[in-house]
C-alpha cells in the first residue's frame, strides 16, 4: 500500500512500486485530466507537479511519489497561479484540439511559481519540453504573460 498526497488529499493505492504515476492517477484514481502522450517523457502531456516541481508522470514510478505532494490539473482551480493561468488560457483561446493543454498549463504554473515575470526566452526554455501539435505556441506565450501580469496586480485585471 502506498500513500500519496494528491491535490492536498491523502490517497492510498495498492499498486506495484514501478507503476507510473500517470497510470495510478488515470486508472486507479479516475483522474483523467493528466494525459498519456508519448510514454517516453518527451511530449509533456503527462506533466504534474511533485513537491511543486513539474515532472513527467508517464515514466515516474509511484514509489518515488510516496509521501510527497502531487498536484494535477484537477487541483489547479484551488491554486491562485493555476486559476490565473487557466483564465488566461481561455481568454487567449489557446486550446485547439486541447489534448496537450493540461501538461502545458501545469508547466506554465510551475514556471510562474519560480519566475513570476518571465521573459519570452524563459517561457520558451520552460515550455520547450511540451509539444503542441496544433502549434498554438504564440498564444501559449501570450497567455503566460497575461497570467504573470494579472498575478503581479494581485489577481486583478
Amino acid at each position: 500500500m502506498t500513500q500519496l498526497h494528491i491535490n492536498g488529499r491523502p490517497r492510498d493505492v495498492d499498486v506495484p512500486d514501478e507503476m507510473p504515476i500517470l497510470w495510478v492517477l488515470r486508472d486507479e484514481l479516475g483522474m483523467t485530466g493528466t494525459k498519456f502522450g508519448c510514454g517516453m517523457a518527451l511530449c509533456g502531456a503527462c506533466t504534474v507537479h511533485m513537491d511543486g516541481a513539474a515532472i513527467r508522470s508517464c515514466l515516474t514510478p509511484v514509489s518515488v511519489a510516496a509521501g510527497r505532494q502531487i498536484s494535477t490539473i484537477e487541483g489547479m482551480e484551488a491554486d491562485p497561479v493555476g486559476r490565473a493561468v487557466q483564465a488566461a488560457w481561455i481568454e487567449n483561446n489557446v486550446a485547439q484540439c486541447g489534448y496537450c493543454q493540461a501538461g502545458q498549463i501545469m508547466t506554465a504554473v510551475g514556471l510562474l511559481k519560480v519566475t513570476p515575470q518571465p521573459t519570452d526566452q524563459q517561457i520558451e526554455d520552460a515550455m520547450s519540453g511540451n509539444i503542441c501539435r496544433c502549434g498554438t505556441y504564440p498564444r501559449i506565450r501570450a497567455a503566460i504573460h497575461q497570467a504573470a501580469s494579472r498575478l503581479a496586480q494581485g489577481g486583478k485585471q
